[in-house]
């Protein structure tokens, strides 16, 4: 079974779909997916399909969606075995639990290639880390679940998967800085600060991207950019850290031992975010 939720939903057998068209049903085998291989609790099913208040007949209501998933899942099974499909989608004490352990699931993949690609760099192997975390990156094909309706669970689910790759992003742009690659990067980051203005991280890659590319001026224009984001949006001024990054660009050729590729700087940034 291959299963995507780094981007459109969906769940595969063989090439072949089970994911449902109505929007519930498609909620709960997304929560499931996610989970694959663990009980999902059925009060927490109920909480995403319905919120903190679900009907009378939501327990038996759940029981017909995972009526129509398992109908699904047999549709796929070879001929003689779609009894089978209770097995996938098992009943457990407390709640349901899809069992696909020899499943192709892109997030488990990416949340593998991070933790990879982290130890690369932690390993000073920036090169290593910079494939791996493309690879991981590569794997998004838009928003997480972007086609799914988001009750309160899946909203959380999902907010955590996007939380995780840009960090990923955050890591590869620090390989990449590692590798010498702050020319190729500008680009880039130009796009990353002004989708997320108040990410110090990306604004701090920037600056020393544009440092070490010989735009020190442009870098010390990003920070009061920043600066003022923060002041009109939040009512504060850049991190301390922020702020010293700021100092050793105005310092002018005195900033080369601080900034050096950047990568010990960012290091610093990252650990305090």
């Amino acid at each position: 079974m291959e299963i995507r939720v780094l981007g459109p939903f969906s769940v595969l057998r063989d090439g072949a779909s089970i994911l449902p068209s109505a929007g519930k049903p498609r909620q709960i085998l997304a929560l499931l997916a996610l989970r694959s291989s663990r009980v999902v609790p059925t009060s927490l099913l109920m909480e995403e399909v319905w919120g903190d208040e679900p009907p009378r007949s939501a327990a038996t209501t759940l029981q017909t969606y995972v009526l129509q998933l398992r109908r699904k899942i047999g549709a796929v099974l070879p001929p003689g075995q779609q009894h089978r499909a209770k097995e996938v989608l098992a009943t457990s004490f407390s709640g349901y639990r899809l069992c696909v352990d020899d499943a192709q699931l892109d997030a488990r993949d990416f949340h593998d290639l991070v933790g990879r690609g982290t130890a690369a760099l932690e390993d000073d192997d920036p090169r290593l880390a910079s494939d791996l975390l493309r690879q991981a990156l590569g794997l998004w094909q838009g928003d997480a679940l972007m086609d799914v309706p988001l009750g309160q669970v899946l909203r959380l689910e999902s907010l955590g998967l996007e939380e995780a790759r840009m960090r990923a992003l955050e890591l590869r742009v620090d390989a990449d800085l590692q590798l010498g690659r702050h020319a190729d990067l500008v680009a880039e980051l130009c796009t990353l600060s002004a989708r997320h203005p108040l990410n110090e991280k990306f604004s701090a890659q920037l600056m020393v991207a544009l440092y070490r590319a010989g735009g020190a001026g442009r870098a010390l224009d990003e920070f009061r950019r920043l600066r003022r984001t923060l002041n009109e949006e939040l009512g504060v001024e850049p991190s301390p850290r922020m702020q010293r990054l700021h100092r050793a660009v105005l310092g002018g050729n005195g900033a080369a031992e601080l900034l050096g590729d950047g990568s010990e700087f960012l290091e610093r940034l990252g650990r305090a975010g």
